[in-house]
């Protein structure tokens, strides 16, 4: 009879501590709610290519954002199908709250056409603007000059720019600008 009382209260004390686990307990999982690799993303508007993507990893959130921890490559495209520039770096993250990417680590754009070459660190990438900028160090290869800075702001295929603080430049005779590959 004890034995059996014994084992009830053993029961109801381990029923009961159960119900007492707090709510703010519970963690909420914030990873990546896909992970892709070696991805490729076309988009177009009006069946039109504007922009190609690539990225080794890409990771997608419940929030929108975005990230390609092991690097992208964009391929940015004219109205008539052409390509016109193209951007690297070994990280990328995208903010849907802010519609913008940020892309990081040994960053480059080129333009083709003009054959004018962009390094830097980090850059701030807005597709709706098709606009670049950056408040860190830049260095830019043309043709015929190196020109080096602080801040930038720039067409996304790169045609037109602003340095905003030049702190150098370089002439170069008949220097070979060429892209990243990727």
């Amino acid at each position: 009879m004890i034995r059996k009382l014994i084992v009830l209260f053993g029961l109801l004390g381990s029923i009961v501590s159960c119900g007492k686990q707090q709510v703010g307990d519970i963690k909420t999982y914030d990873g990546p709610i896909t992970e892709s690799d070696d991805v490729t993303t076309f988009i177009s508007d009006s069946t039109r290519l504007k922009l190609i993507i690539k990225g080794k990893k890409h990771l997608t959130f419940t929030n929108g954002d975005s990230e390609y921890p092991q690097g992208v490559f964009l391929e940015f495209y004219d109205k008539d199908g052409g390509m016109t520039s193209t951007l690297k770096a070994n990280r990328a993250f995208y903010s849907k709250k802010d519609d913008e990417y940020k892309v990081e680590e040994d960053v480059e754009v080129y333009n083709i056409k003009n054959k004018e070459r962009l390094n830097s660190e980090e850059l701030f990438w807005n597709p709706k603007k098709e606009e670049i900028n950056t408040d860190k160090f830049v260095s830019i290869t043309t043709p015929t000059q190196v020109i080096k800075g602080v801040g930038l702001t720039a067409k996304q295929d790169f045609s037109n720019y602003v340095i905003r603080k030049v702190t150098g430049i370089i002439s170069v005779e008949d220097a070979v600008v060429q892209p990243a590959i990727d």
